[in-house]
């Protein structure tokens, strides 16, 4: 976890206890999962590799990533322990450890998708055929779809059938080679079913390999029964909703979806400042729909990231040159919606890192697939594939706060890793975006 310039030590104490709490709770889990020591030796290409981790990747900078050819990896006990050229491997000094060959293979760090809402009832396809036919994504809002339609769907669904529901989600993402994930609540609305998201997510962070991090989102969509009271909806996020989640903590993060028809830059001031005084670190879901001022509020209270971005210009760009918050890009999300895309060019010659995330939900974004974004990255917003491996490792590590443990492959980082079949070069993992790729998944040094 990097403790970011200018923020609150209350901040860092309270995740490094958060993280210590997670361990403990996954202990259940950990003891029947057995953990590996795994040396996978005569890997064609070993990617993103780093002698000196970086917290993050900016600007020019995105376009370069270190490789080694003809090389091992060791993983002790879950964490990497060793790696370099084959001809400096000594097999006799990790005799004991499972050995795989990965001839014409390549190794990746696993994906950190550093924003999903993957905690969700039922499906939306109904409204897919909406969009089809023209609709938008806010009449279809208005007429008690989008976010308001999976608020009801999830207030129908028992704990458990959110959890199962929800636990094949994790599984499929994991196979396709994610090793961390943020999930957000939002679907809930209400004390108790914002509490029931977050108890699942709670749940899977401690049944499940993967590493997970939890944002409480209960400024998603305002509910149809506060519709002309807004301000009462924001009270009740303030004195009922935080106070709830902290009391049981099951949040990592606080969100506010900060747009155009959503909350306004004042609302997210109050909600922010709100979940702050509670340890919740901010994120902002800013600028998808308009111009919303949601970039800046989200710098103004030093939010891990700030996600989505279409609309984004030369006011926004400067204020998160001056900052250490993450731009997070959904492409996903603007090529399910027909939107516009983010500048992205304009922003990395600027000098900005950038991070790439999923938005998997039923809604905008029915995939939790990171490397069909890596693809969407490529074609829709003219990244390079560098840029692209970049932004779903390095970078969206640093937007979930976990710089320091994932996102590359460094001694002493947890060892999340994926084994690719064999391919020609790195660059075939985004252009060749419909196949499947990934042949073994290596998740705290165990094969999944």
């Amino acid at each position: 976890m990097q403790l970011r310039k200018g923020s609150f030590l209350v901040k860092y104490f309270y995740h490094k206890f958060s993280d210590i709490k997670t361990l403990i709770r996954k202990l259940p889990y950990l003891k029947t999962s057995i953990i590996m020591s795994i040396l996978i030796k005569n890997i064609k290409l070993l990617v993103q590799v780093e002698d000196k981790p970086k917290a993050k990747v900016c600007g020019k900078d995105m376009s370069k990533i270190n490789t080694i050819s003809n090389s091992f990896l060791a993983i002790e006990n879950g964490i990497i322990a060793d790696f370099g050229e084959m001809k400096n491997l000594n097999e006799k000094k990790y005799s004991s450890f499972e050995t795989i060959d990965a001839t014409g293979k390549m190794v990746f760090p696993s994906f950190c998708d550093s924003h999903t809402h993957l905690v969700y009832a039922g499906s939306r396809e109904i409204e897919y055929i909406d969009k089809i036919k023209g609709l938008s994504y806010e009449e279809i809002a208005k007429r008690g779809g989008g976010i308001l339609n999976s608020a009801k769907r999830l207030h129908e669904t028992s704990e458990d059938s959110l959890y199962q529901q929800s636990l094949a989600r994790i599984n499929e993402i994991i196979r396709l080679g994610t090793g961390a994930v943020e999930i957000k609540s939002g679907y809930g609305l209400t004390v108790e079913d914002e509490l029931k998201m977050l108890r699942v997510i709670k749940r899977l962070k401690e049944t499940t390999p993967i590493t997970i991090k939890a944002t409480f989102l209960g400024a998603h969509a305002v509910p149809a029964e506060y519709k002309g009271r807004q301000a009462e909806y924001v009270d009740m996020i303030i004195n009922e909703m935080i106070p709830a989640v902290a009391y049981e903590d099951l949040a990592d993060y606080i969100d506010v979806f900060c747009d155009k028809g959503f909350f306004t830059v004042e609302e997210t001031d109050r909600i922010l400042m709100a979940g702050m005084k509670y340890g919740m670190i901010p994120k902002i879901h800013a600028n998808e729909l308009d111009y919303s001022g949601g970039i800046q509020v989200g710098v103004k209270y030093e939010a891990l990231s700030v996600d989505h971005l279409e609309y984004t210009g030369d006011k926004e760009i400067e204020a998160l040159l001056h900052s250490e918050t993450m731009p997070t890009l959904l492409p996903g999300a603007a090529f399910f919606l027909g939107m516009i895309d983010p500048p992205v060019r304009k922003m990395i010659n600027a000098g900005l890192p950038i991070a790439l995330a999923s938005d998997f939900n039923p809604g905008s974004s029915p995939s939790g697939d990171m490397k069909f974004v890596m693809s969407l990255a490529c074609i829709k917003m003219r990244m390079l594939p560098e840029e692209a491996i970049n932004a779903t490792t390095i970078n969206s590590a640093y937007a979930m706060g976990l710089s320091e443990t994932h996102g590359s492959i460094a001694k002493g980082k947890i060892g999340n890793v994926f084994i690719t079949k064999e391919i020609p070069t790195y660059e075939f993992m985004p252009y060749a975006y419909g196949s499947n790729l990934i042949d073994k998944v290596i998740l705290n040094g165990k094969v999944q």
